[in-house]
């Protein structure tokens, strides 16, 4: 061998073995990262009273400053880096395909004209307000140049910083009982702002690119083709996620292996991203989003066993958790606390400036929304939405994506967002709790914590009767231990059908508010029947329309809490229309025909 081919050799080796360490020194710091998290997480359960997220993030901070004191900033976890990449690519969607798989879509569709008005004009708004405030207040106190950060930039800042949040606040939500309602608005908006705010961050940085002014941007030929943009971009990302989320429901629905649909989701969440955001350029954001909501509702029902869909769902709450965990021990870790402390005079200003956009976004939007909506947003229900808009993932990750070379002011930028975040993960998380309980939201009571536990004992005996059953016509149970688990658990399903038919006796509003829950899932199973049946062929577009018309009339009064059906066998709580056509042609007896109905409902054809 040459002693060119031994120095090609000897150059190999260093480099595998330097491979080698930069892995391993990467694994280590990996490590510690879940370490810590471990640690967090004996302490949160032996104190209590101290959310999960929150406490990750103040002991990534301690790493932080005991890394800039005894050895150097980013000396501590350096190998790992936190970049736009990472988390947009690797981080964000199973958190976004999660966070909408579990969405009650029922719940969301009922408020989407609210959290459109939020998470869309809200946003804009917001952006518009915090970027010339910000702008106005920095360069007029002479906190920074005008010339580095420029209305544009301020925008830019603005759009990076707003997008919310909520897992700290769902998880805090859970915990004391908020209604499902505000729940779902404020995930909801979050899940569809995220997507909005990237859109516009990514039109606002070419503008920058490209060496663009603002003026430029409201010159009414460029703004309105960027108005467009904005549209496809954000369609055309629910378009991609509906297909995909299709596909692969279509695929499960004729499977029943688990294992296999754990895989299966795994590949729409990123695929779904991907091919959104790299190969279509239109929202990846979105396009998991809608796919996420898809998979775990319409999916959920009609594609998963019982089965699959406990393996799916525990899946992907650990994975959520195990990325959530990350995110927040590295956020705080990596978070330039010297440098924001160094930079008060322009921080304190940046926090208020952002809360006061969060305001004027929510109280004037919700306040006209509720002259149009049925169920309004009460004033405690808006002051949740405004101090529960936190900031963590999206604002870091799109900060990150920012380069000096196109903003000379990023390295400002990002310890204002930085700071931003941690100030509303942990000002504004921690004094979440004592807030909603001033106000009076929490409504779970004992009874509802009670009846929460009977419903879900009697779902685990059905789901347990369902897979004895199949277990048996399989072969895979003798007949004697299939009737020992039929006896027990039809025994345990009785004692639950008494315990829960008490429960609503004695606490009618309960029983209320699940049977208007319960007709609404009805009336939803009652449009996609009609809907199916017109498409294929068994009924005209006419008929279709005037029954869903009629079917749309019941779920309106459900949303404004009145019940369509009554406890009277002899009396109809709603007459449908088809009764006064079967009597003119003499198929119902006047006594059958629901005369002490109410007749003037089910005039939705005539």
């Amino acid at each position: 061998m040459t002693a060119g081919a031994l120095a090609a050799a000897g150059v190999d080796v260093a480099l595998a073995a330097s491979a080698g360490d930069g892995i391993e020194a990467s694994l280590i710091d990996l490590v510690a990262v879940f370490v810590i998290a471990g640690g967090v997480g004996v302490f949160v359960s032996k104190v209590g009273h101290f959310p999960y997220t929150i406490a990750l993030l103040v002991a990534g901070f301690a790493v932080s400053v005991a890394s800039s004191v005894a050895v150097g900033p980013n000396e501590i976890l350096g190998e790992i880096v936190l970049t736009h990449d990472v988390i947009l690519l690797v981080l964000l969607p199973p958190l976004l395909f999660e966070g909408a798989a579990t969405t009650d879509v029922e719940e969301f569709e009922s408020n989407l004209p609210i959290i459109l008005l939020l998470a869309i004009v809200g946003l804009v708004a917001s952006i518009a307000f915090v970027g010339v405030a910000a702008h106005w207040l920095f360069t007029g106190l002479g906190l920074v140049s005008g010339d580095e950060f420029t209305l544009l930039v301020s925008l830019l800042f603005a759009t990076t910083v707003l997008p919310t949040d909520p897992v700290s606040v769902l998880a805090l939500f859970e915990e004391i009982g908020v209604p499902e309602r505000l729940s779902v608005l404020v995930e909801g908006e979050s899940l569809i702002n995220d997507g909005v705010a990237v859109v516009i961050f990514t039109t606002l940085y070419a503008l920058l690119e490209n060496e663009r002014s603002l003026e430029y941007l409201l010159a009414p030929e460029n703004f309105g083709a960027v108005l467009v943009e904005l549209v496809y971009t954000s369609l055309g990302g629910a378009v991609v996620g509906f297909v995909a989320g299709y596909a692969v429901y279509s695929v499960m629905r004729d499977l029943d292996e688990h294992m296999t649909e754990i895989v299966l989701t795994i590949i729409l969440a990123y695929g779904s991203f991907l091919l959104a955001e790299h190969y279509l350029h239109v929202s990846g954001v979105i396009a998991t989003v809608v796919a996420g909501l898809l998979i775990g509702n319409r999916g959920a029902e009609y594609a998963m066993s019982a089965q699959t869909k406990l393996s799916v769902f525990n899946t992907w709450e650990t994975g959520a958790f195990i990325v959530n965990t990350f995110i927040f021990v590295v956020i705080g870790a990596k978070t330039p606390v010297t440098d924001i402390v160094g930079n008060a005079e322009l921080l304190v200003p940046a926090i208020g400036i952002v809360l006061v956009g969060r305001a004027l976004a929510v109280y004037p939007l919700t306040t006209a929304a509720n002259r149009f909506v049925r169920n309004d947003v009460d004033l405690r229900n808006q002051h949740v939405l405004v101090w529960g808009g936190l900031h963590g993932s999206i604002p870091i990750a799109l900060v990150l994506g920012v380069q000096e070379s196109v903003v000379p002011f990023a390295p400002q930028l990002r310890v204002l967002v930085f700071g931003v975040a941690a100030f509303s993960l942990i000002g504004q998380g921690l004094t979440m709790k004592p807030l909603i309980e001033r106000l009076g939201i929490v409504t779970t009571t004992e009874e509802d914590e009670l009846y929460q536990l009977l419903v879900g004992r009697a779902r685990a005996v059905d789901a347990a009767l369902e897979a004895a059953e199949r277990l048996h016509d399989r072969g895979r149970i003798p007949d004697s231990v299939f009737e020992q688990f039929q006896t027990e658990y039809r025994v345990e399903k009785d004692d639950l059908n008494r315990a829960i038919g008490r429960l609503l006796a004695e606490h009618p509003d309960i029983r209320d508010r699940e049977r208007l829950v319960g007709e609404r899932q009805v009336l939803k199973r009652e449009q996609s029947a009609l809907k199916d049946a017109e498409l294929s062929g068994v009924i005209s577009t006419e008929i279709a329309d005037a029954l869903l018309e009629e079917v749309n009339i019941k779920l309106d009064r459900v949303q404004s809490g009145e019940s369509t059906v009554t406890r009277d066998r002899d009396e109809e709580g709603y007459r449908e229309f088809w009764r006064e056509r079967a009597s003119d042609h003499g198929l119902l007896d006047a006594d059958l025909d629901g005369e002490d109905g109410d007749t003037d409902r089910g005039t939705g054809a005539e």
